[in-house]
């Protein structure tokens, strides 16, 4: 049974879009098969379109799918990635998230190999936090945390945090960043293959 990877990211700037894309890269050549998805944004287009940046990356990804209830049925493991707000999640994928209810109250996301990856303005801008919380959630669904841990080296390298890959919005991925975002990837599908 080949894995059946839902990507799914929210990116006001493009960091975490960028990071998913690595990420499912590597996903695929690990033999799975990835749909990759946006969160729904939740802001009103006044406020996207009032800041360059943010409206040129919705314009950028305007051919990405969306993310919905079905692609969550669909797949059996998920790759999370979003940016920090205040410590937790931005509020575009706790949004998503919120949507979810009738397919975790059915079951449908139990069982199922999870990952979470973020970013912040700054490296100590509350990136562990966001992602700590989040699995939270996925206990909630009866989902399994796949964390990266310390299963390689280069996570040592990009800052030696063990819950998943965080980025500093505005740097460069360098290719030890490609390469901890990478592994991260195939640990998650190495996992989903071994319940699948």
């Amino acid at each position: 049974m080949t894995t059946k990877l839902a990507i799914i990211y929210y990116s006001t700037y493009g960091t975490n879009h960028q990071m998913a894309t690595i990420a499912a890269e590597a996903a695929k050549a690990a033999g799975a098969e990835v749909r990759l998805l946006k969160a729904p944004e939740t802001a009103p287009d006044a406020a996207v379109n009032s800041q360059d940046a943010w409206k040129a990356q919705a314009e950028k990804t305007a051919d990405i799918p969306t993310a919905t209830v079905e692609d969550m049925e669909w797949a059996n493991a998920y790759l999370i990635s979003a940016p920090t707000r205040f410590g937790i999640m931005a509020s575009q994928m706790r949004a998503f998230i919120d949507t979810l209810g009738g397919v975790w109250g059915k079951g449908g996301l139990a069982n199922k190999p999870v990952s979470a990856m973020t970013s912040a303005q700054n490296a100590h801008g509350g990136q562990e936090t966001t992602l700590v919380s989040f699995y939270t959630t996925v206990m909630h669904w009866g989902g399994i945390v796949v964390a990266p841990g310390y299963t390689d080296e280069v996570i040592f390298k990009t800052g030696g945090n063990p819950y998943g890959y965080s980025h500093t919005a505005g740097q460069d991925f360098s290719d030890e960043a490609k390469t901890a975002i990478s592994h991260q990837a195939r640990r998650l599908v190495e996992v989903a293959d071994k319940l699948a």
